[in-house]
């Protein structure tokens, strides 16, 4: 280990010499006044920072230099409420469609990317700490992503995720857990329950020692389920420990363990999904389908900071195992490893201030992946014997300069080169045939922006990007008649045109973006056996585009008195998705399968100084999804209302009430999409679930 980390020195030490410009340090920022904070965290928060653990204000002022549309998420919106979905998280982020379908299980989809994937990561790049957790063939889960574990979020949506090397359509999602300096206490403990048998337990501590800091947090969480068959255990672990070799170098170690046992409900028809929600698939009891994971990820990040700029290492490796009974019983082994630097710097080009970064990365996979026929959930005669294997070398740069004190002229490229190997090793009964095949996926992406920035608090931009989103192996691996087989697809490349404003005035903020995105071969799915996995095509030529808006205003302040500090706020985010096939010979003009067009989320909420708050919510989607690409089966558009009240105590202690869907409204949260409802098998709903109470309490010291 120290041999390596001599070696890195030694790099960037070699890097610092090639460079010729001055640089201005970024001073530490504390965070924002009106946040509450606990007495030890002040006195930390006044200590040397790591150069790998910035502020909250620190990663939100660098994200906002994006040119183009953007998200955060500030842990502390979402800490008094119950959390256990990336839709807890991410519902307030403009532009973000998330449905929950069982469990941790999600649809989340960013500018149509997997819209018609109802399961696992499709499109998008999910990083926690700045380090991806998707494995090399660009698919992945989100349970791994603990909200407890979190200090916030940023969503690059599109070619914007750049900034660390994504260029697929729907961009990069980057989770950012705690350290011991930005923690909001050195101990934490939470404990939760409420509907369908939910009992949550979290524990997190912290310390920093001279140069060492070290955090650990630790969650399990078990619910019998709203639906029958669908019983969930969680445990998840995750960690870091820093160390300052001095001012100008550190490194941070992250390691995460998380064990998955979730039983899957299934899907339902229409009728039995509004009507008799709470059943499971028939096929799913006999099947006792279930998807049991078990996923171990280390990770290092050292920066060293140069005279002109920052240069940072990240390195990682994953290893996952899965065990997952459906049509099949499919067991998979496999490690995700990868190498990426990243040159970030601010330089002074004849008194221009230009903005730099500059990264490539190297990762790759190797999983074994192999197939039983399922026996009431355990393995049989095995099906199949096969080997995954991806690769994949980027390279990247993004340069903003200020030609003019208020606007910038963003450009940037993505060149890329990805390998996707299978290996079918044949030698069983069922099949004894060996087969050996590869796809090589290249691409340049190019990006152009412009950032006008009148004052601090307001922008205005204006972008164009170029995507690739390159097929995983759940797209190249179908099952026909139950052989799977490796079934060749092209890359979907896109260029998307964005315009948009975010920023604040006296007691308005707003996030706004109107985008269009001209996509080839995107890359669909329809479900041809609601047990089997989706199968996947390329569109000739779609069209998405759409607005994404949200808007915060504090209606009164000061209500109780002058001085008070109390106030009640209304706030709204609309998504409207206008997805369609473009002179397709089969589906014309028709509408994308998959995602209502307009999503509206708006909450009226009242808040006080001593930690007091109450609020309600709705969620309303007017028309549902279409379930079929011929248009022929819709969904019924629903509202669901909720509230949560709670108090943070000066104590340390925290208490929340949690109600969703007070109405007990039946509704279909998500879709497993079809071709043609009208000759296809439409047992492909899942329901919402209904009215439900969750209560907790943290106490933090």
């Amino acid at each position: 280990m120290f041999e390596t980390i001599r070696l890195r020195i030694a790099l960037s030490s070699a890097a610092a010499l090639l460079a010729s410009h001055a640089w201005a340090d970024t001073t530490d920022q504390t965070r924002p006044d009106n946040e509450t904070t606990l007495a030890p965290v002040i006195v930390r928060d006044q200590a040397p920072r790591s150069l790998t653990s910035p502020s909250v204000s620190e990663i939100k002022r660098v994200l906002d230099g994006t040119v183009g549309s953007v998200g955060f998420v500030d842990s502390d919106s979402y800490a008094n409420t119950y959390a256990f979905t990336l839709r807890d998280v991410l519902k307030e982020v403009p532009g973000v469609f998330v449905q929950n379908r069982y469990g941790q299980e999600l649809r989340l989809s960013i500018r149509g990317s997997g819209i018609a994937r109802s399961y696992h990561t499709r499109g998008l790049e999910i990083l926690q700490d700045g380090i991806p957790t998707n494995l090399a063939d660009g698919s992945g889960d989100y349970y791994q992503i603990d909200p407890l574990a979190l200090r916030a979020a940023e969503v690059y949506k599109g070619g914007n995720g750049l900034a660390y090397g994504a260029s697929t359509l729907g961009g990069a999602i980057d989770f950012i857990t705690p350290t011991a300096y930005t923690a909001d206490a050195p101990n934490m403990v939470r404990l939760e329950g409420g509907s369908y048998g939910t009992v949550r337990a979290s524990a997190q501590f912290s310390r920093v020692v001279g140069p060492l800091d070290y955090i650990a947090t630790f969650s399990t969480h078990h619910a019998s389920g709203y639906r029958d068959h669908e019983r969930g255990n969680y445990q998840q672990f995750n960690a870091n420990v820093g160390y300052r070799f001095s001012p100008t170098l550190d490194t941070r170690f992250y390691v995460g363990v998380y064990v998955v046992n979730q039983l899957l409900p299934g899907t339902l028809s229409l009728n039995d999904a509004l009507n008799n929600p709470t059943r499971a698939a028939t096929s799913a009891v006999t099947g006792d389908q279930a998807r049991n994971t078990r996923t171990e990820r280390i990770a290092n990040r050292t920066t060293l900071k140069l005279d002109t700029g920052e240069l940072t290492f990240d390195t990682w490796a994953i290893h996952k195992s899965l065990y997952h009974p459906i049509f099949q019983a499919l067991e998979q082994d496999g490690w995700t490893y990868g190498f990426a630097p990243r040159y970030t710097a601010t330089l002074d080009l004849g008194g221009l201030r230009n903005d730099v970064i500059a990264g490539a990365r190297f990762f790759g996979g190797n999983t074994q992946a192999r197939q039983y026929v399922n026996v009431s959930g355990n393995r049989g005669a095995q099906t199949l014997d096969s080997s995954q294997n991806a690769y994949n070398y980027e390279a990247y740069v993004e340069n903003r300069l200020f030609f003019l004190p208020t606007v910038a002229l963003m450009t940037g490229v993505k060149a890329l080169r990805d390998v996707r190997e299978y290996v079918d090793h044949g030698g069983l009964a069922a099949d004894p045939t060996y087969r050996s095949t590869s796809e090589t996926f290249n691409g340049i992406n190019p990006k152009l922006g412009l950032l006008w920035q009148p004052n601090r608090d307001i922008q205005a931009f204006a972008d164009i990007t170029r995507s690739q989103d390159v097929p995983d192996f759940t797209d190249l691996m179908q099952t026909f008649s139950s052989t799977t087989r490796f079934t060749p697809l092209a890359a979907q490349h896109a260029w998307t045109v964005e315009l948009g404003t975010r920023g604040t005035h006296d007691r308005v903020s707003w996030d706004v973006t109107a985008w269009r995105s001209l996509v080839r071969d995107q890359l669909l799915q329809y479900t041809t056996n609601p047990n089997i996995p989706a199968t996947t095509f390329n569109a000739n030529q779609t069209v998405l585009q759409g607005i994404e808006a949200g808007v915060s205003v504090d209606l009164l302040r000061d209500i109780a008195g002058r001085g008070a500090g109390d106030r009640i706020t209304l706030s709204g985010v609309w998504n409207l998705n206008d997805f369609r096939f473009k002179g397709d010979p089969q589906y014309g003009s028709n509408r994308i399968a998959g995602v209502p067009v307009n999503v509206v989320r708006a909450a009226l909420g009242y808040s006080r100084p001593d930690g007091f708050h109450l609020s309600a919510s709705v969620d309303w989607v007017p028309a549902g999804a279409w379930a079929d690409d011929a248009n022929t089966l819709r969904v019924p558009g629903y509202a669901l209302l909720g509230v949560q009240a709670g108090w943070d105590f000066r104590n340390g202690v925290s208490v929340y009430v949690d109600a969703r869907n007070l109405t007990n409204k039946r509704y279909v949260s998500d879709i497993s999409t079809v071709a043609d409802a009208r000759t296809a098998s439409t047992a492909i709903f899942y329901p919402g679930e209904g009215r439900s109470v969750f209560a907790g309490v943290r106490y933090a010291f």
